[in-house]
């Protein structure tokens, strides 16, 4: 399914309780409470944002991609998806797209796939598990490398080809499109802002990208 569905959002960048910018290449860790709206902007656009998911409490429950496509029937997410857990459960809802179409198929890039993919003088490039290997290092949750599982790769393009291939491809974001969510839980969000330089999803260019949290409106 390719289908592309665009919701701009109603919220003003000047009431977040959050707002932060994520060098390329750089990871970024998070409680984001349920109710509350997480917005990731593409800055200069194209930047493929890799991102995981945790129920905060229970961090063995997490975002699951096969639970997710099934739930939604769809390959691809938009506004409108819901992210499931791997408990069967919402996570997340996305309520906002300007991009209006996210890949969660294709992966973290690592210094294993750099090889295979491009050249055995790749394989010490920085890469998206390095840095949420580097995130959990810091962070004192109990989180190890055996909890990195498959991802959300936002603004990034990543086509089925009609033989179930994977291919990755010119991005389809822009310069300030952004993706907005709503916790329907307590998560923990991981997101590793891409340094990849061997791929056209950031025309071999990875940017800096923006971040912004919204509390829950009151009732």
């Amino acid at each position: 399914m390719t289908t592309f569905r665009l919701v701009e959002s109603p919220l003003d960048p000047g009431t977040a309780i959050y707002d932060a910018v994520v060098k390329a290449g750089d990871p970024w860790l998070h409680e984001i409470r349920k109710g509350q709206v997480l917005r990731i902007l593409d800055l200069e656009g194209n930047q493929a944002v890799d991102t995981l998911f945790y129920n905060l409490h229970n961090p063995e429950e997490r975002y699951s991609a096969a639970d997710t496509v099934r739930a939604q029937g769809a390959l691809y997410l938009t506004a409108g998806t819901q992210l499931m857990s791997s408990e069967g459960r919402v996570m997340l809802t996305i309520t906002a797209d300007t991009c209006g179409r996210h890949d969660t198929l294709g992966g973290a890039c690592s210094c294993e796939s750099n090889v295979v993919r491009y050249a055995l003088d790749k394989r010490p490039m920085h890469s998206c598990r390095d840095s949420f290997l580097h995130a959990l290092a810091q962070y004192d949750g109990g989180l190890t490398k055996r909890d990195l599982t498959s991802n959300i790769n936002f603004f990034m393009n990543v086509p089925v080809t009609p033989q179930g291939g994977l291919t990755f491809a010119d991005g389809v974001s822009a310069p300030g499109k952004y993706v907005e969510m709503r916790a329907e839980m307590d998560v923990l969000c991981l997101i590793s802002n891409c340094p990849q330089l061997n791929n056209p999803c950031n025309a071999y260019n990875p940017t800096p990208i923006r971040v912004l949290i919204w509390d829950a409106p009151h009732s």
